[in-house]
């Protein structure tokens, strides 16, 4: 097969299409012919030398795909060869075929195509868990989503307007705003123009957000801090704005709030496929309704990934982007 490998870290130039050694499913796994791969911040930051992928782990980028089921590793029951799936990985996407472990796998969606269902994996398995298995939001509360126009973000707004939230989000300029409306946002806060600490608590009557789903970090921390109503949740899953923040701990004790932060990739399987249960469960459906769509900004071959992670890094998408294999 081929894959996208790197030879070195460094640019987007560093990702090299080339021929590698097909993977093998062992116990408990499944091989997929993969169909679409899709691009997260995590794999640029893997191509920069900045994020190994867990032991074990396939050394290719891509942390999501939806593709069909070539393989059986042993143990495997209730699936067959030739079920169409999506599946969360901790690496391997950026490839014609990925060994994929049972417990990560989900079917497509009821009334999706396959390719637009690589989309949904990391984005619905990372709002899920942050939000409401951690964070617990519940109906009627205020959740505020950092980059809202974000694969995360778009998924975010859904999800949350799907179980009666209100949603808040952050976004740099009024053409991602808007699009952030048209999914359901209430409270648009362009960040480049406007203080979010500021506008939450105009548009809260000073209470603040219950929730807040940061990919920033160290950045906004105290801000974050400082929107956060009594009770209220902080969530944190990124590192854009730093790894190294300061933080008034007594504004956090007076708030009785919490600050978690977590990843995704390195859990271990059981807590992986926990939550992704938990996404068939409670997210398939919303899908299969029409309630909560994938948002695709683009699709690019997969053989030009570097041309899809230049688009990530310029900040002008709004949704995810897609990597088609060759023949898919």
């Amino acid at each position: 097969m081929h894959a996208i490998t790197l030879p070195e870290f460094g640019g987007p130039d560093a990702l090299v299409w080339a021929e590698v050694p097909d993977p093998v499913p062992g116990a408990g796994e499944v091989l997929v012919d993969v169909v679409a791969g899709a691009v997260n911040r995590a794999d640029v930051l893997q191509r920069q030398g900045f994020y190994e992928p867990p032991p074990g782990a396939s050394p290719y980028p891509g942390l999501e795909c939806s593709g069909r089921i070539a393989a059986l590793g042993p143990g495997v029951s209730g699936w067959s060869v030739g079920d169409e799936v999506c599946a969360l990985l901790a690496g391997g996407g950026y490839a014609q075929k990925v060994a994929v472990p049972v417990g990560q796998l989900l079917p497509v969606p009821d009334g999706m195509d396959l390719t637009t269902a690589a989309a949904l994996p990391e984005a619905t398995s990372t709002v899920w868990s942050n939000v409401f298995m951690i964070a617990h939001l519940r109906p009627g509360e205020t959740v505020l989503v950092h980059g809202g126009a974000s694969g995360i973000g778009t998924m975010a707004i859904q999800l949350a307007k799907a179980v009666g939230a209100r949603v808040a989000v952050t976004a740099g300029g009024p053409g991602k705003l808007d699009r952030c409306a048209e999914l359901g946002a209430d409270i648009l806060i362009d960040y480049r123009e406007q203080d979010f600490v500021e506008e939450i608590r105009k548009a809260t009557d000073g209470a603040g957000a219950d929730v807040i789903l940061d990919i920033v970090g160290a950045k906004y921390l105290d801000r974050n801090v400082q929107a956060l109503a009594i009770s209220g949740r902080l969530a944190v899953i990124g590192l854009q704005g730093g790894i190294k923040g300061q933080l008034n701990l007594a504004n956090l004790l007076t708030k009785r709030a919490a600050i978690t932060a977590t990843s995704l990739r390195a859990r271990p399987l059981g807590e992986k496929a926990a939550i992704v249960a938990a996404v068939r469960e409670h997210v398939w459906p919303l899908i299969a309704a029409g309630r909560v769509r994938a948002v695709v900004d683009r699709a690019v071959p997969m053989q030009d990934a570097a041309e899809a992670h230049r688009a990530l890094e310029s900040g002008t998408h709004v949704g995810k982007i897609l990597l088609i294999a060759p023949g898919a």
